[in-house]
């Protein structure tokens, strides 16, 4: 995280709750204070997601992203890195603690300046950054945008107060679930009020690297200082440096897969010489895991970049696959198969604590319109293998509208029949076996001892056998 330089300390603020009547002048043109920049991208790019729906990836790719962003240096574009993760992760609890300093709520359309005050926010209740710096440098932002200047006084006087009180302040919001409202209630709904709460919480903790290894697991853990989880995948502990620069990268011993991520492509059973298709492949993890299995396989995807991105990864691991750029809808294979994997496009709302932007990009009518896609390839995916194959559909939701309503509707509709996975299969991961033996993993499971982070990924995985 870069060093903020800028050491001013603002007057001090009143100790009422701050009004939204007033203003400072505007800051003396010349050169933008050190660390200005970075703040002002960094509520650029919150506004993007969170009033537009922009997807956080895109706009953090440091070649084609958000212009405010690529012109940063190394340090700085990690530092808005920090400030988005921890400002997506925790904005319903910044957005209650800045209501509660405020007379009014802020004005109608005020979108820009709730931005700066949750930028700064971010940075006094959840990292490592001076808070006069952060304080200092939202009220230069404010002062340097005509749409804000008349509101300085009031971000210098909120965020002092944040600053002054954040002991109290964190304990009073600590009760406030970290997702939408929307989504907490969907999972309140499926897992009760309790389940839902560990859920939220898990999301606010990032996710561990897991690894999924060619062979023995016990191996890499001990190599690698890591621990093997119970679905054979092998989890780092405290590990910040650069994934090519480990033992066995270069020589494709493993690849990077959550743990939960590796579950759908091990629930065939035996699927050596038999022929399989994996029907929305990219990026490859369990395609590999298909072709280690001893199946022959069939990689589909409809995006040609994704294909060329599986091919160097199934090159890395020294593996190989039939490959087909197509939209899986429309495949029609001259021949069937013994078994085809789903892993369906969904909101990935069990992805969070990877994707924070997840929950605020997506909504309940996306939920639903994916659902019902969910439906369509679900079936079509059961047309593709031989009378007696089996079909495993899985995705990384943790609505329950994109997972186990889907195959509940498929299986009600004949032509297929579920195939319960057996909870004693899965010694360590039983808690994850639903009574109609589905797969049904969530971000608060696997509670592991430092230095390794628990949790999985939300997923949910089901096996259908064609009739």
């Amino acid at each position: 995280m870069p060093e903020d330089r800028n050491d001013s300390h603002p007057k001090r603020a009143r100790t009422h709750k701050p009004s939204r009547r007033g203003g400072q002048r505007p800051a003396a043109a010349g050169a933008a204070k050190p660390g200005l920049k970075s703040r002002q991208a960094a509520a650029k790019i919150l506004g993007a997601v969170v009033d537009r729906r922009t997807p956080l990836d895109g706009m953090l790719d440091q070649e084609h992203g958000n212009p405010a962003y690529r012109e940063l240096g190394d340090a700085d574009r990690a530092l808005v890195r920090a400030i988005l993760n921890s400002a997506l992760r925790h904005l319903p609890r910044i957005r209650t603690a800045i209501d509660s300093l405020l007379q009014t709520p802020l004005p109608e359309g005020a979108r820009a300046l709730e931005h700066v005050l949750t930028v700064a926010a971010a940075q006094i209740l959840y990292l490592d950054v001076p808070d006069h710096s952060a304080v200092d440098l939202a009220v230069e932002q404010a002062q340097a945008d005509p749409r804000n200047r008349r509101f300085a006084s009031l971000v210098n006087a909120v965020l002092r107060r944040l600053s002054r009180e954040k002991e109290a302040i964190l304990e009073k919001v600590g009760g406030v679930p970290a997702i939408p409202a929307w989504f907490f209630e969907r999972l309140v709904a499926h897992y009760g009020r309790a389940e839902a709460g560990r859920m939220a919480e898990a999301q606010l903790v990032p996710a561990a690297i897991d690894l999924s290894v060619k062979s023995d697991p016990g191996h890499w853990a001990e190599r690698l200082g890591g621990k093997v989880l119970p679905t054979g995948s092998v989890r780092l502990g405290d590990f910040s440096g650069a994934i090519p620069s480990l033992p066995g990268f270069s020589e494709g011993a493993w690849w990077v897969q959550d743990a939960a991520a590796s579950i759908p492509a091990r629930l065939f059973g035996d699927l050596a010489g038999k022929t399989v298709v994996d029907l929305c492949a990219a990026p490859g993890g369990k395609t590999a895991q298909l072709v280690l299995s001893g199946a022959k396989v069939t990689a589909l995807d409809q995006s040609s970049s994704r294909l060329r991105r599986l091919k160097a990864n199934l090159e890395r691991l020294g593996l190989e696959a039939r490959t087909k750029e197509i939209d899986m809808a429309d495949f029609r294979p001259d021949e069937l198969f013994d078994a085809a994997l789903l892993d369906a496009p969904c909101s990935s709302t069990g992805t969070t604590r990877r994707h924070p932007d997840v929950l605020w990009t997506k909504g309940p009518d996306d939920v639903k319109k994916l659902a019902r896609l969910q439906q369509r390839l679900l079936s079509h995916a059961l047309s593709v293998v031989k009378p007696g194959g089996l079909v495993v559909f899985s995705n990384c939701s943790l609505d329950p509208r994109e997972g186990e309503e889907v195959v509940a509707r498929i299986v009600a509709g004949g032509g297929c029949e579920r195939v319960a996975i057996a909870a004693a299969d899965w010694p360590g991961l039983e808690g994850a076996i639903t009574p109609l033996g589905e797969f049904r993993t969530t971000p608060a499971m696997l509670p592991l001892d430092p230095p390794f982070s628990g949790g999985l990924d939300g997923f949910y995985a089901a096996v259908l056998r064609r009739r």
